[in-house]
């Protein structure tokens, strides 16, 4: 994966989540939250957060359990201008990938469960930056 978001300081223990057997995890990937505790992979802008793989899960290895950072410092790829103090969320890169996106202040579809955490650094798009993964961190709009 391209696009993975990489663990830089460690602030927590990963959390087990119920994962589907058939599919293939990357490290680092950015995973969505369904009921009941399940994550996936990403697959929308603003799509409601889970947190990130700690490792990789291979597709049809019998596993259903995979770690889960809900919260670290992690480096991300910007998908577009970030100020250090923005709320960051996912969003498609145009390259079937999920990347740290900064949410529009007026975007209403970017709150609460669907705010990863706040970008440490300012980047421009396709840059590395630091961000605080800090689910659920975003008040509502």
């Amino acid at each position: 994966m391209a696009n993975e978001l990489v663990l830089v300081f460690r602030t927590n223990e990963p959390i087990p989540f119920t994962v589907a057997n058939a599919t293939g995890i990357e490290k680092g990937a950015l995973l969505a939250l369904t009921d009941p505790m399940t994550a996936a992979t990403v697959t929308g802008t603003y799509d409601i957060v889970a947190g990130v793989a700690a490792s990789e899960k291979i597709a049809s290895d019998g596993k259903t359990k995979l770690g889960v950072y809900r919260h670290g410092i992690f480096k991300a790829i910007a998908s577009g201008s970030i100020v250090a103090g923005d709320p960051v969320s996912s969003a498609a890169d145009g390259a079937a990938h999920f990347i740290n996106y900064v949410c529009p202040s007026n975007a209403a579809n970017c709150s609460g469960s669907k705010v990863l955490g706040y970008a440490l650094e300012t980047a421009a798009a396709g840059e590395t930056f630091l961000f605080d993964l800090n689910i659920g961190v975003g008040a509502a709009l």
